[in-house]
Formats: C-alpha cells, sequence, structure tokens
C-alpha cells in the first residue's frame, strides 16, 4: 500500500507537471507562474525518485496500540499516515528510546529492503520487564548498525537516515539558533549528522529556510561530490554545496599555492594590508597638476586635494561610493578657478562655448558656477584626472594590482596569472572596502519600471474609455471595468518578470546573499579570513559548525573554537561532543594510538565500537610492491601519499585517478580529508608527519579513513624500481 500510495503521487505530480507545459503561458505573469509551478512539481518528482530507495526503513509499537512505520518522507492517505517523516516528532523514539528509557514504546524494528522487497528485519524489545537484562545498551539498533558499518563503500557517502545514534540526533535535533560547534574524532559522524542537520532544519523551519536557503562548505570539490548525494536521498534538493573558494560569483579559484602564501593570505592582519592597499589607491597630487582648458591652465595641487580626500574618507562610506564626494570637491575647487578666471579676464572663453554671457567681469551665481562644473565634469581631461586621483575599482582589479605590485615576500604575482582559493576571502574583503556603486543599475530598473507603468497606463486608459452602459428609468446604470479595481502600478508589477530561480541558485550568483543558516565541515581547516566572509554570509549567526582540532593539518587552521568564535559571538556559541567511532575499527584505531602516542598535545582517540578483524600490516618495498597491493586490496581503496611524494606515486600507478566513483583512487591527505574507503594504503606516514608542522594530525587523518584494511608502505631504501627515498 506504501508503494502504491507512492506511485500515486508521483503520477499525480507528473501528470500536473505535463498539463503545466502544455499551458501556452500568454502573458509575462503567466509564463512566470507556469515556469513557477513546474520546477515545484518537477522538484516533487526528483524527491519521490530519490526517496524510493529505502523509503520504509523502520517501525516503533507503541504500549498503548497503533505501529507507526518510520520513513524518508511522510506520506498519508487522505487522514491516515502511511508514513512518519524520519524528522517529525512521532519518529524520535526510533532513534533516542532504549529499555531503560522507552518513550512509551514496546518494540522497536529496524526494516532492510532492497527495491520494494524487504530483506531483513531486526527487532528490539524495549519493554521495562527486559531492561535490567538489556543493561540500556549504547547502541541503537546494534544489528542495523552494524551491518551498515560492514557494508561496502562506494564513491559515495551514504544517508544514515535508519541508524542514527543517540547522540547524534542529539545534535541533529538541537535548535537552530546561535552557533553550535560539533567537535569529534575520526569516524564519529560528523559530516552525516551535519547533512542530517541540515535536512532536519529544512523540516522544522521550512518556510523560512526555504527563501534564505542552506549553505554546506565543504573543505574541497572531492569532498562535496563524495557528500552531493545524502540530501536529495533525504528528499532536499535546494542546499547550495560549496568549497570557501566558490563564495565570490564569476571566480574560478583553481590556480595552485604554496601552503606558506596561502596561510599568510589566510591572517587576519590581511585586512590592514587591503584597508592600506585601497587608501593607496585614493590620490592626491604629489606636485601641482595644470590641466588645459580652452587653451588656458587650470591648477590641482596637494592643498586643494588634501581636504577634500580627508572628507570623502570621514564620510565612512566604502571607497568607490565615496568617490562622488571626492569627485564633487576637485570640481568644486576647478570651478571656483574657472569662475574667477572669467570674472577677471574679459578675454576668457566659456570651455565649451556657449556661454560668451559670462565673460568679463560678470558676477556669477550659483547657477553659473554650477553649470561651470557641469562643463568640465564633461571634458576628457577632467575625467582621466579624477580617474587617476581616485579610480572606480572592481576586488578583480584591486586584488590584481595589488598583487603585481607588492613587494611583500610571496604575495608578488604577474596580472592574469589566475585566482587561488586564498585569493577568494581577500576578494570578498575588497568588495566590503570597496563597494558597489549601483546608480546605474538602479536607474535602469527606474527605466524599466516607468516603461511598465506607462504601458499598463494606457491599458486602463483603453479599459475606462470602453464602459458599458444600461439605461433605466432614465439614469445609466455604470459597470465597473478593469479601471476601476487596478492601480497602473499593481497592473505593471503583475508584467515584470519574475525570478524562478531557487533560494540556492539566486544565493550562488549573489556574494551579498544572507542564508538562513550555514554549516561548515572541517572547519578546524580554516583561516581567519575564510572565517569573516562566512560570517558575512550568515548574519544572523545560525550556524553549523563540524570539526576536529586533532585534525587540523593547514598551517592556519584552528588552534581552539574559542579563538575561532570570540572575535563574532563572544562567548555565546555551545558545544556538542560526538565520542564514538562508528568508521574506524578497533584494530585501526588502536594502531593510530600507538604511532602517534608521543602527539603534543595528546590525541582524545573516539571510542571504536566494533572490530574488523584485520590487524594493520607493514610493508617495506619499491613501486611494484606498492603495485601489487594496490591490485591486491579489497572493496574501494584510496592510495594516501604525502604531498612531496604525489608526482612520483602517480608515475608509478597511472591507472590511478582522483574520480571517487573509480574502485581506487589515489590522494594527498588535504584531498582525502572526510572521506572513507574499505581498504587504505598509506605511503610513507614519517614523510606525511614531516611535511608541515601539523604534520602529526595529517598523520591522524590519513590513518583513520580505512573502514576495514589499512597497509602502511615504507619505500625502501635504494629502490632499483622507484621510491626509495626516505627521511
Amino acid at each position: 500500500m506504501l508503494y502504491t500510495r507512492l506511485d500515486e503521487m508521483r503520477e499525480q505530480a507528473r501528470d500536473h507537471l505535463t498539463g503545466v507545459w502544455r499551458s501556452s503561458g500568454g502573458t509575462p505573469q503567466a509564463r512566470s507562474q507556469r515556469d513557477t509551478t513546474a520546477r515545484g512539481y518537477a522538484d516533487r518528482l526528483a524527491r519521490y525518485d530519490a526517496v524510493e530507495p529505502g523509503l520504509c526503513f523502520g517501525r516503533l509499537d507503541p504500549r498503548d496500540g497503533g505501529a507507526l512505520h518510520i520513513g524518508r518522507i511522510g506520506i498519508h492517505d487522505v487522514d491516515e499516515p502511511l508514513l512518519v517523516d524520519w524528522r517529525a516528532p512521532a519518529a524520535r523514539p526510533f532513534y533516542v528510546a532504549t529499555a531503560i528509557t522507552s518513550y512509551g514504546i514496546t518494540r522497536r524494528r529496524h526494516i532492510r529492503t532492497r527495491d520494494r522487497t524487504v530483506i531483513d528485519l531486526d527487532d528490539e524489545v524495549l519493554d521495562a520487564d527486559v531492561a535490567a537484562a538489556a543493561g540500556g545498551g549504547p547502541l541503537v539498533g546494534e544489528a542495523a548498525l552494524l551491518a551498515a558499518l560492514d557494508a561496502h563503500r562506494t564513491g559515495r557517502m551514504r544517508d544514515i537516515v535508519a541508524t542514527i545514534q543517540s547522540e547524534q540526533d542529539r545534535v541533529i535535533r538541537s535548535a537552530a539558533g546561535g552557533v553550535l560547534v560539533v567537535q569529534g574524532g575520526p569516524g564519529t559522524g560528523k559530516t552525516a549528522v551535519a547533512l542530517h542537520r541540515a535536512a532536519y532544519l529544512l523540516y522544522t523551519h521550512r518556510e523560512q529556510l526555504s527563501s534564505r536557503g542552506v549553505l554546506i562548505v565543504g573543505p574541497n570539490p572531492t569532498f562535496l561530490r563524495y557528500i552531493s548525494q545524502v540530501l536529495p536521498s533525504l528528499a532536499e534538493t535546494g542546499v547550495l554545496l560549496a568549497t570557501p573558494g566558490d563564495l565570490f560569483p564569476g571566480v574560478s579559484a583553481t590556480t595552485p599555492e604554496a601552503p606558506e602564501t596561502a596561510e599568510f593570505k589566510g591572517r587576519a592582519e590581511m585586512v590592514e594590508f587591503l584597508i592600506e592597499g585601497v587608501a593607496a589607491r585614493q590620490r592626491v597630487p604629489e606636485s601641482p597638476i595644470e590641466i588645459e582648458v580652452d587653451r588656458h591652465p587650470l591648477r590641482l595641487d596637494r592643498y586643494d586635494c588634501e581636504p577634500v580626500r580627508r572628507r570623502a574618507r570621514e564620510s565612512g562610506l566604502p571607497h568607490n561610493l565615496a568617490r562622488p564626494i571626492f569627485v564633487a570637491g576637485v570640481l568644486d575647487v576647478l570651478a571656483r578657478q574657472v569662475a574667477e578666471r572669467i570674472g577677471s579676464d574679459p578675454f576668457w572663453d566659456d570651455p565649451l562655448g556657449e556661454n560668451d554671457a559670462l565673460a568679463g567681469p560678470n558676477v556669477l551665481d550659483d547657477a553659473d558656477v554650477a553649470d561651470i562644473r557641469a562643463d568640465l565634469a564633461g571634458l576628457p581631461a577632467v575625467r582621466a584626472l579624477l580617474d587617476e586621483l581616485w579610480p572606480v575599482l572592481t576586488p578583480q582589479r584591486f586584488l590584481a594590482d595589488l598583487w603585481a605590485t607588492t613587494d611583500r615576500a610571496g604575495l608578488r604575482r604577474e596580472r592574469g596569472s589566475g585566482w587561488t582559493a586564498a585569493d577568494v576571502p581577500l576578494l570578498d574583503e575588497a568588495a566590503e572596502l570597496l563597494g558597489e556603486d549601483d546608480s546605474l543599475r538602479r536607474a535602469r530598473e527606474a527605466r524599466d519600471r516607468r516603461r511598465r507603468l506607462d504601458y499598463a497606463q494606457g491599458v486602463l486608459d483603453i479599459s475606462a474609455g470602453s464602459k458599458s452602459y444600461e439605461a433605466e428609468d432614465d439614469f445609466e446604470a455604470e459597470i465597473p471595468n478593469a479601471a476601476d479595481v487596478l492601480e497602473a502600478a499593481v497592473l505593471a508589477d503583475r508584467y515584470a518578470d519574475r525570478d524562478t530561480r531557487s533560494a540556492a541558485e539566486r544565493a550562488a550568483v549573489d556574494r551579498r546573499w544572507a542564508f538562513g543558516h550555514v554549516i561548515v565541515d572541517e572547519a578546524q581547516e580554516l583561516s581567519p579570513m575564510v572565517w569573516r566572509m562566512l560570517m558575512r554570509r550568515c548574519p544572523s549567526r545560525s550556524m553549523t559548525i563540524v570539526g576536529d582540532l586533532a585534525q587540523t593539518g593547514a598551517r592556519g587552521g584552528a588552534d581552539t573554537w574559542a579563538a575561532v568564535l570570540s572575535p563574532y559571538v563572544a562567548d555565546r556559541w555551545r558545544l556538542a561532543a560526538l565520542t564514538v567511532s562508528y568508521r574506524t575499527p578497533a584494530e585501526i584505531m588502536a594502531y593510530a594510538g600507538r604511532l602517534l602516542a608521543d602527539a603534543d598535545p595528546p590525541i582524545d582517540l573516539p571510542h571504536p565500537v566494533r572490530s574488523s578483524g584485520a590487524e594493520p600490516r607493514e610493508v617495506t618495498g619499491g613501486a611494484s610492491d606498492l603495485v601489487e597491493l594496490v591490485a591486491q586490496a579489497q572493496g574501494s581503496v584510496a592510495v594516501i601519499v604525502p604531498a612531496g611524494r604525489l608526482a612520483e606515486v602517480a608515475a608509478a600507478l597511472p591507472d590511478l585517478a582522483q574520480d571517487l566513483d573509480e574502485p581506487a583512487v589515489l590522494l594527498t591527505v588535504t584531498q582525502s580529508k572526510g572521506l572513507e574507503f574499505d581498504s587504505v594504503i598509506l605511503v610513507d606516514p614519517e614523510l606525511i608527519r614531516a611535511e608541515s608542522a601539523r604534520g602529526v594530525n595529517d598523520l591522524y587523518v590519513a590513518l583513520t579513513r580505512a573502514t576495514r584494511h589499512l597497509t602502511v608502505f615504507r619505500s625502501a631504501p635504494g629502490a632499483a624500481d622507484g621510491f626509495g627515498e626516505q627521511l
């Protein structure tokens, strides 16, 4: 019955979509409404298709009778609930009920399906009579959970909606307001929890978040591809996934950069560096400048311009918005010179030859001086001078010029050399300092609106002239028409083009978009400049910050959450800790503990819930031995290498790529963050540890990517077939 109802819902949506597209559209308003409606039905169809695998995964049997089936979406038949959405309050006992605290539930059933067929059931009796025997075990749905953990990994993260544990559920359902920091070690499900939290918030605060959108920030494109299918499988598609390098529309930040340069650009003091760079482009003449106007020189010097520049700066406006103040002041200086010359030189010619009446000792009024200013503003020589002293700047032009002219070590770069990920928050900061003079855009919009108003008024005038009357008892009864009930402005707005894009689509191209909620994964890696950019995207400070300080690998990454957040929310943030590792087997976690025993500060390892039965093994050899290890590895395989050895290993393993859809991939530690694989071959761990000041943290990341098998490969000194160079 459940799938029958889903098929009916799908067919209804498909029929509606077909009917919408068959409509002719007609007026701009009708076409806009058609497009919006069509998008809604298309999104609904996509959600129905996405949730069908594993549609129903659980059942609750309350003590007072009436079973509840739990699933990815809610489905009703008339007023009868056939399936309860996992995010609904009624579904919460499925994740938190125990034999000791049963929430009125006597039995919880986990249901596993393949296509539309039930292939396995796992029942948990939660009656108080068996509480003592059950002991209130730490895992909810242990059999279903372990089955999911033992399943082979693919190139995409799967949702955990059927096996959410109680400590994860508390985070997922935590209140949306304020900043929530989710701290957890490898395998604790931080990323999955963050994604399910996004789905929960969209369900709980649909009206608010559907208009403002949710932003999820991940460390790199590989990571985003890895998690891209989770939210659609939970029936949520209106979320923007981005890396920090994606957050300046129109800029593709793909140019590589040395880690030390990226770290320097990420420092908080770069704000002052940019402020100084903008100020340096607000110039006054070092020596007097003469402009020839109609064969007569006008003189502009530092003493004329300094007060004008000071007045523009003291306005507090961004650079481009303060420019009109500077321009007006300079034009005043030049206009006074012209006025004085006219009043004292009977042979002075008007610059444009249009106001001969001004010649001679005539007394000029304010209107005359205003005319002179307007004439000067149109002269090419004056415009060129103003552009030189106070240019209109875009963030791209400003930063490219700054990098091309700076003498700071490591920052100098030729114009046109491309943007790096570390440039993006600086472009964003520059955009704030420069401002955008949108007067032309607003003028264009005003013209368009006036044009629509004129058209609408014409329509109403025609309608007003087409009145129908009926004579009765020598009286005329007027029948109202459109002109009686519509105003031109209302009619004009109806004919305006509507933006049918989703909130995520609009946000992706709008730098100033304010999101309803922002989720940041691998947050420990972000620089202070990236944090400034993210905080602008979320002025409400409704944020979920996910990370592990022990896995910080970036040179400019976080040491403490307080240091990251105090500039923005002081101590008004809350911490949630995830302490159980579901991914990393006990054997691998113990091996990592031995290799990292001398870490300073010590690393607090999470508690593994399962054993794989396979101890990590160590192998020493050359390139051919590594090739053989890859061939023998089981399931999804990742070869994780030191960044400095990537090219060398790639040459020995040409069949390995960085596409997660492939069965075996080659990655650096940075590229592997947040990912998991059945088998991991870790190349030269000592070199990974020695590559950076945070090498211990990098090694911790690399050691904990495997769900089953870990092989540590060390290059043999003097290997004849390659490698062999050890530290």
